[in-house]
């Protein structure tokens, strides 16, 4: 069947171009070869279709008439071709993501309010998970970590920009406090802890003043594993908490939160999304990735 497909559509190369010498440079093959498949094609039909002579080629009465119903027949196939290719490219599909509520809400979230409206083919689904998930194993086609958690073999693209902690209490507890001057000050103080579900302990403080690094193991009468509830906790008096510096920087503004520690909170590597280098991107896929690119102001 592709045999005869290929011999109808040389027919109709040579015929339309009326040339030999053309039709061969339009279908990438010798002249000679692309004779010898005019000549079976008629031998097998049992019929001339092509009058040769030494200036140009003309289709016989059976040559137009297989010309006049082939050529349009070809036209539509060529159409629907390019119409497959336009498919191929046209980003769709869904696009599962793997990421902790913080980066969740404040980068994934407004990317995708950006996009999705002029991509209705395309889904993205978001599955809030403060573990260090293996997006291999749980079939997640991307994930967000911050830079210094990367794993080596993954491609990881910056998605926001460098990040700050911020220690905040509110003016009620700080009254009943001393204000902690050092980090390891925080070790006699009411701390709201985190807990990470990965390994299932505490959450380390973590902080930095001119390249010196500290880290400190806090305690306290709380203990969440998700931001709001930390940063309503320390909005009601109920101790300090560990929090991204954009989520407290309005309280601190209107005087619900004091900030301490400033000088010890240096910015870090923000958020990347990350994915197996050898993961196929497909346009869907493509445009996230572009549409998360964090691109400095």
């Amino acid at each position: 069947m592709s045999e005869n497909f290929n011999n109808l559509a040389a027919f109709v190369a040579v015929a339309q171009e009326r040339s030999f010498t053309k039709a061969a440079a339009k279908l990438g093959v010798s002249q000679s070869a692309l004779s010898q498949t005019i000549k079976a094609l008629e031998a097998r039909l049992n019929i001339r279709l092509l009058t040769r002579n030494t200036r140009s080629v003309s289709a016989t009465e059976a040559g137009q008439r297989l010309l006049v119903t082939l050529a349009p027949r070809f036209d539509e196939i060529e159409l629907e071709l390019a119409a497959l290719s336009e498919l191929r490219d046209k980003p769709a599909g869904t696009i599962r993501i793997t990421a902790g509520e913080h980066a969740a809400l404040t980068v994934l979230q407004p990317a995708l309010k950006r996009i999705l409206p002029d991509h209705p083919d395309i889904s993205v689904e978001i599955i809030v998970d403060y573990g260090l998930t293996d997006i291999v194993a749980e079939g997640y086609d991307a994930g967000v970590r911050l830079g210094e958690q990367l794993a080596k073999d993954m491609i990881a693209v910056p998605i926001g920009p460098p990040m700050r902690m911020a220690v905040v209490a509110a003016p009620s507890y700080l009254e009943r406090h001393s204000v902690p001057q050092t980090p390891h000050d925080l070790t006699s103080h009411n701390c709201i802890n985190i807990r990470m579900p990965t390994y299932g302990g505490l959450s380390v403080w973590e902080f930095d003043q001119d390249g010196k690094e500290t880290r400190v193991r806090v305690e306290g009468q709380l203990v969440f594993n998700n931001a709001p509830l930390r940063l309503a906790s320390a909005c009601d008096g109920l101790g300090m908490a560990y929090m991204p510096e954009d989520l407290v920087l309005r309280h601190i503004s209107d005087g619900r939160l004091i900030r301490v520690l400033e000088d010890w909170c240096e910015p870090f590597a923000g958020y990347h999304l990350y994915y197996p280098s050898r993961r196929h991107a497909s346009p869907a896929f493509a445009l996230i990735v572009d549409a998360l690119r964090y691109r400095a102001p």
